[in-house]
Order: C-alpha cells, then sequence, then structure tokens
C-alpha cells in the first residue's frame, strides 16, 4: 500500500518542509487548459494524494472551495496544521473509494500522486465524481533533475544522479509510471480528449540543506531508512559533502538552483 510509504510522522513532517510545489510554469499550464475548455469557473476543486498540501494551497488562489485527499492520516494532519486559508480543506481518503457524490466536482488534480493509485477503480472513481464539462490534470516530477552553481553544475547534477542510482533497489514497481512520463496514466485516462505535456521546467534557488532534505522524501529514500537506518544516514553525510566540497564552500546554507523537468496529463469530461 502507498499508504505505508508515506504514514510516518517523520517522513509527513519532511513531506511538509521540502517537497515541492507544482512550479510556476505548471501552474500557468493549468490554468490555460481549464479557460480552453470550461465555460464556467471552477467552484470545487479536488486534490487527490494531497501529501502536505504544497499543491492544495496553490489551487486556493485561483478557485472557490478547495479540498485535500490523502490515505495517510500523518501526512493530513501536517497539511491541516500547515493551513491558514478559509477555502482550503483536508480529510483523509483512498484515492480509490472518493467521499464526494456522483457529479459534485469541477477539477481533480494529483501532484506526484496519481502513480501510486490502482488506476483501473481510481479513474472510474474520477469519472463518477466530475460534473459533465470538468477537467483533470495529473502531474509528476521525472528523473531529469539538474543543480546548477556556477562551474560545477554538471558535477553536483552528478552526484545527485549517483545518489539517486543507489536507492534503485528499494525502488515500488509502480515508480516505473514515473520513468515513463506517464504514459499509462494517460493511457487509463477514460475521456477522449486529452493530453501528455512533456519537459515542463520548474526551477528555484535552494540551499544545499534543502536539496538533501528534498532527497529525504523519496519513497525509496524512506525505504532504506528503515532497512539499514546508518547507511541511509551515511549516504546523507556523504552526498551533503560531495556537494560542498565541489562547489568550494563550508556552509550547507550555500544557495544553488534546482531543476526539475515535470510531465502533466491533462484531461476534459465532455458534456
Amino acid at each position: 500500500m502507498a499508504a505505508s510509504l508515506f504514514e510516518g510522522k517523520a517522513h509527513a513532517a519532511s513531506y511538509q518542509r521540502y517537497r515541492l510545489a507544482p512550479p510556476p510554469e505548471l501552474q500557468r499550464l493549468l490554468l490555460a487548459y481549464l479557460r480552453d475548455k470550461r465555460a464556467s469557473p471552477v467552484q470545487l476543486a479536488v486534490d487527490i494524494g494531497c501529501g502536505s498540501g504544497q499543491g492544495t494551497q496553490v489551487l486556493a488562489a485561483h478557485f472557490e472551495k478547495v479540498i485535500g485527499i490523502d490515505i495517510s492520516e500523518a501526512q493530513i494532519e501536517e497539511a491541516k496544521q500547515a493551513n491558514s486559508l478559509p477555502n482550503v480543506s483536508y480529510c483523509v481518503s483512498s484515492a480509490e473509494q472518493l467521499p464526494f457524490e456522483d457529479g459534485s466536482v469541477d477539477l481533480i488534480t494529483a501532484f506526484v500522486a496519481a502513480h501510486w493509485f490502482d488506476l483501473e477503480i481510481f479513474m472510474k472513481e474520477v469519472d463518477r465524481v466530475l460534473r459533465p464539462d470538468s477537467c483533470v490534470a495529473f502531474s509528476t516530477y521525472t528523473s531529469d533533475v539538474r543543480l546548477q552553481y556556477k562551474d560545477c553544475s554538471e558535477k553536483l547534477t552528478e552526484i545527485f544522479s549517483e545518489a539517486v542510482e543507489r536507492l534503485s533497489k528499494y525502488r515500488d514497481e509502480r515508480v516505473h509510471r514515473v520513468l515513463d512520463g506517464y504514459k499509462e496514466i494517460y493511457a487509463s485516462l477514460p475521456f477522449k480528449d486529452k493530453k501528455r505535456v512533456t519537459d515542463i521546467f520548474g526551477k528555484l534557488s535552494v540551499s544545499v540543506a534543502d536539496v538533501i532534505g528534498y532527497f529525504q522524501t523519496f519513497s525509496m529514500y524512506q525505504t532504506f531508512l528503515r532497512s539499514d537506518p546508518e547507511r541511509a544516514k551515511a549516504l546523507l553525510l556523504e552526498m551533503e559533502q560531495r556537494f560542498l566540497e565541489t562547489m568550494g564552500v563550508s556552509s550547507n546554507e550555500t544557495q544553488l538552483e534546482l531543476w526539475i523537468s515535470n510531465v502533466c496529463v491533462l484531461g476534459h469530461k465532455g458534456p
């Protein structure tokens, strides 16, 4: 079950602190799609697999009411504690049994989450709860992650990629849906009007400590941590030291740029 990969309180706290919100480029893509496809404003948006709420909070600026759904009680508790927006609420629920009436939702999103779901059951639920003329957006980071700092960007990216590769044996089989660019998600969506958009690059300024924190949120790192805590913690220390030596700095608060490619599946349920 996906819940077991994200249920721990410490993992949920790391998600709240280090997990990335959908980048502005992805947000603009979604809003443009909605303007093109929908004749009326979105009243109810539901963010499924919301984790600690980064994506849910982004939606709140654009839609009348937003509900974040996640199967993990620990993640939902983190989301609730961080929430200060009056039009956002959260509840614990599985993606395969959504707590909404038939034809009651205008927009369904899932940011870095849809690959964990039972796709056949989930897509039936999506079709059930969406009103006619409503939309979906399912996005994920890809494996294309780049670190930019002065003239050592290539080496920093190599260090990060090597660390990810060392975790490959702890990778859940469902992550293949991410590695294939959400093609299976696209094929599973039961609407004729749909598209898959690739190479949506987001970039942000982060510290070395933030990069290490982001790495810790990976499900495969959490599996490694449970399997061999000492080696898992040693890997983080090794990564940080290699970053600092390569950059020629001593502080893990030194800023660099993190570039991540995203892919998004968009769909419109016709009238």
